[in-house]
């Protein structure tokens, strides 16, 4: 039950005390917004069992079904005749924190829908002065959804799941949390630190859309990953002691 919850931590925390029911199978949660349905919890992967941490308040997610039809129709594209065959780069996002910053470059092409809802945020200053408000060392970091008050930034929007897009939750790779609603996504995103595959999408159950990695500053990362944690705000564990802040995040110039 322990390492149950521990998987939990990626569930938005507007819901901190939510608890995870299965939900329908993909194709007939296909429509954005779907509402999950009573069944048995999912049981997710566990980080290394020589560093159990605390289990986090939030409820379990359900893994995501096969493809979303966004990101199907996104990676069928060819190349047009005559087109070049050279992508163009990958738009990339300057995380600045409390504890030094890190580089995110995003993968448009297999999440299209998700990238463009992360940007927006982005674009609007969303994440200035919010907080990682969940630290779970060997499995996640996650944050954007809360100021250093711990008061929650308001986050209307949401983003169709595409966590059926191919791209896996391995070390070093950013997806978005979200609620209980496999649709629920806001501006909350969070780092994996370990290769959780549970949080990897299966023929019945929706999971965490991927949709960039970290290409530098893995180190801070780390560190961020490694801070004490504890009862902080609204949160019983798992919050950082010391707040970790995100000053802000900024598109700059790929390589």
């Amino acid at each position: 039950m322990k390492q149950l919850l521990l998987a939990l931590g990626l569930m938005s925390s507007l819901c901190p005390t939510l608890n995870f029911a299965a939900e329908a199978p993909p194709a007939a949660a296909a429509t954005p917004g779907a509402s999950p349905a009573d069944g048995t919890p999912a049981v997710p992967a566990t980080p290394p069992a020589a560093a159990a941490p605390a289990p986090p308040t939030a409820a379990a997610p359900p893994a995501a079904p096969a493809t979303s039809a966004a990101a199907a129709k996104a990676q069928s594209k060819t190349t047009a005749p005559g087109a070049s065959a050279t992508p163009a780069a990958a738009p990339q996002v300057l995380v600045v924190t409390s504890l030094g910053n890190f580089t995110l470059e995003l993968n448009a092409e297999r999440a299209p829908l998700t990238v463009a809802h992360f940007l927006k945020y982005v674009d609007q200053g969303q994440y200035t002065g919010t907080i990682f408000h969940r630290v779970i060392a060997n499995f996640v970091i996650q944050g954007g959804g809360f100021d250093s008050n711990y008061k929650i930034k308001p986050a209307p929007a949401k983003v169709v799941n595409e966590s059926g897009n191919g791209l896996t939750n391995q070390r070093g790779t950013v997806g978005m949390a979200r609620s209980q609603d496999p649709h629920g996504s806001d501006c909350q995103f969070y780092v994996n630190l370990y290769d959780n595959e549970a949080l990897d999408p299966n023929k019945t159950r929706w999971g965490y859309a991927v949709f960039a990695k970290v290409v530098q500053g893995m180190d801070v990362v780390d560190h961020i990953g490694n801070v004490a944690t504890g009862a902080r705000g609204p949160f019983k564990e798992d919050a950082p002691l010391k707040p970790v802040v995100i000053e802000r995040i900024e598109r700059v110039a790929s390589p």
